[in-house]
């Protein structure tokens, strides 16, 4: 594999249209599968760093690197499957530390057996591994079980059990042999066999659906992997009464996958936790979820303090109403998923939800009719625009904002308002405008289309 790996290194940054023309050039070089690799490194050079730094490895396919987990989401998996194995059974409600992370957040302590029925690349089973799990990692796609063997030595983790079966009702018991988990981990395929992509558990590869209870009878605890397109309320009703957990997992501003636990001993209603990153979850019941009220501001004077916008995962997980009751917050209207934060909350509130969205400073509030508009495009027109639930969209707003590149009248403007207002300008997010557009709802019963105007908070200091 020498000639193999200085090939991959020599070309790395080469065209691989140019490469598999002229494969002639290397006879000895299995082309397709280099540049395979070459393509999959690139995929993954910031997806799985590690795995990018040993040029040992082979990747028989492009799908597997865009498909498989990321150092970060894998690492958060293998955390929630030691605590499973811990049979932690806190409440939610005491499993927050202070800062807001679950306890198992820690560095996993705890050892036990997990079965990755569907490998694929192996991200998953090297991280389970890598926590002191012992793994058995199974593939039913023959290049990529051959391509684990190789690449799961090359990175010292040549103890993970191989094997290379289907998987299929009546057949799970033959899969895991001697093998007792403690856990099952799936992540079907999205693809149906044309290579379009599916979103129902039934059309995936393998059926959940299917297999739940036989899997179930195998091991006390299934997680699956799901696309993060999925609904969730329609995956918690065909999944059944043994659904423990719904994790939410976003990363770098996309909500990247769903994680179901299904517990065969599981008796109460499903838990959700939603992750912005891989320390901060927000975790709540599905009582707390259904019971939440929703609080509207009391009219557009109250429009003040801070803007508040959720992050990919606390959207998915539609915990619309409970984000008020947590932090005191008032949503901007029932469909427009912003909150306002009143300016006398402290910082104590900022800094939390920092960590689970986006905040902004509100500097103006504006009509959003033609003068309005014609005031926020003349007085801040390098801001960035958002559109929620008015008839138009971000683009459309954008461009009667008369939107230009720069932004230093924007800065100026900022700076200007802030003297009027009173309000202090400084720190890094001051002169990083943006400017919402959106409905309101007021309490009273009004309602009315506005332009908020605002300043991007990234940290305490620019308050």
């Amino acid at each position: 594999m020498t000639a193999f790996r200085d090939f991959i290194l020599e070309h790395a940054e080469d065209d691989t249209a140019a490469l598999l023309l002229a494969r002639g050039k290397w006879p000895e070089i299995d082309m397709s599968l280099a540049v395979n690799t070459i393509e999959s490194r690139r995929k993954l050079k910031a997806k799985l760093p590690a795995w990018y730094g040993c040029p040992d490895l082979i990747y028989p396919n492009t799908i597997s690197a865009e498909q498989c987990s990321s150092a970060e989401t894998a690492a958060l998996k293998t955390s929630v499957a030691a605590r499973l194995v811990a049979h932690d059974e806190i409440a939610a409600k005491d499993r927050i530390s202070a800062s807001g992370a679950i306890a198992a957040q820690e560095k996993p302590v705890f050892r036990g057996c997990i079965a990755d029925l569907t490998g694929g690349l192996g991200a998953d089973s090297c991280a389970f591994r890598e926590a002191g799990f012992k793994v058995l990692y199974n593939e039913m796609d023959e290049a990529l079980c051959n391509a684990a063997r190789h690449n799961f030595r090359a990175l010292g983790h040549g103890d993970i059990i191989i094997s290379g079966k289907e998987v299929k009702p009546g057949d799970i018991s033959g899969i895991l042999g001697d093998f007792a988990p403690d856990i099952i981990y799936l992540d079907p395929a999205r693809r149906d066999g044309a290579g379009k992509k599916v979103f129902l558990m039934e059309d995936c590869r393998p059926d959940i659906l299917a297999l739940k209870d036989e899997l179930l009878g195998c091991a006390q605890y299934v997680m699956v992997k799901l696309s993060p397109m999925a609904d969730i309320d329609m995956v918690l009703s065909r999944l059944g009464a043994g659904c423990r957990e719904m994790h939410v997992i976003a990363a770098k501003g996309e909500c990247r996958e769903l994680l179901a636990v299904l517990d065969r001993n599981w008796k109460g209603e499903p838990e959700f936790i939603a992750w912005e990153s891989t320390c901060n979850p927000f975790v709540f019941t599905a009582q707390e979820k259904r019971l939440a009220a929703m609080r509207l501001t009391a009219g557009p004077d109250r429009l003040s303090g801070f803007l508040f916008e959720p992050g990919k995962a606390l959207l998915k997980a539609g915990a619309f109403n409970l984000l008020g009751e947590r932090f005191g917050l008032a949503k901007l209207a029932k469909s427009t998923h912003l909150y306002l934060l009143p300016g006398n909350n402290g910082t104590g509130t900022i800094e939390k939800l920092l960590g689970f969205g986006k905040v902004f400073r509100i500097i103006r509030t504006l009509p959003l009719g033609k003068a309005g508009i014609k005031e926020a495009g003349e007085t801040w027109p390098g801001a960035d625009v958002t559109a929620r639930n008015i008839p138009m969209t971000s683009d459309m707003l954008r461009t009667r904002l008369r939107k230009e590149s720069g932004g230093k009248a924007g800065k100026k403007a900022l700076r200007d308002s802030g003297a009027q207002s009173g309000m202090p300008i400084s720190g890094s997010g001051a002169g990083i405008i943006h400017i919402f557009g959106t409905r309101c709802e007021f309490s009273a019963g009004k309602a009315d289309n506005l332009l908020i105007v605002t300043e991007r908070i990234t940290r305490l200091s620019d308050i």
